[in-house]
């Protein structure tokens, strides 16, 4: 259809140019998609991830391929420290301060954590119960990491006993 338009001058190669660009990036979106579709398959911890509210199918293989193993985080603060979502402290005398979440880590697992955090509260009911709560105590940006530090807490707890995501029944 762009094609189709009669264009002044140097416009038309303009957009045959920008049509071309499209066509390369549309291509290159289905190769990539593809790529993450067979990773999916392949990795059996993705197909686990997936089952948390909030984690699609890029969430669940980008986090899976992260973790990589997660036998080798001792336990859930330690995977929380390499993900990048614990506060920093500062410490002076008798005094410590808690401050923004620690800029070391893992910043592609700590995303798609992040991420994840709308689409789970919407479709899961006690974490957004969760994060209502501690919105209204701490503000939005810190219901939104203390949020996105419980999914991965779950997480955690479903690869180490390598079993799905079950949500509570009330």
């Amino acid at each position: 259809m762009l094609r189709g338009l009669r264009l002044p001058g140097n416009q038309k190669e303009l957009l045959e140019a920008l049509v071309k660009t499209f066509s390369h990036l549309e291509k290159t979106k289905k190769e990539t998609n593809g790529l993450v579709e067979k990773l999916y398959l392949q990795i059996p911890e993705a197909r686990l991830i997936h089952t948390v509210p909030g984690f699609g199918v890029f969430l669940s293989v980008l986090t899976a391929v992260e973790i990589a193993d997660i036998g080798r985080f001792e336990n859930v603060r330690k995977f929380h420290s390499y993900a990048g979502v614990i506060p920093s402290t500062y410490s002076s005398g008798e005094r410590t301060y808690h401050g923004k979440i620690i800029k070391q880590g893992n910043r592609w697992l700590r995303w798609a954590a992040v991420e994840a955090v709308w689409p789970a509260i919407r479709a899961d009911f006690d974490l957004r119960c969760y994060y209502e709560r501690l919105k209204r105590k701490k503000g939005a940006n810190s219901a939104k990491v203390a949020t996105a530090m419980r999914l991965l807490t779950i997480i955690y707890r479903m690869l180490k006993e390598n079993r799905p995501y079950i949500p509570y029944k009330r």
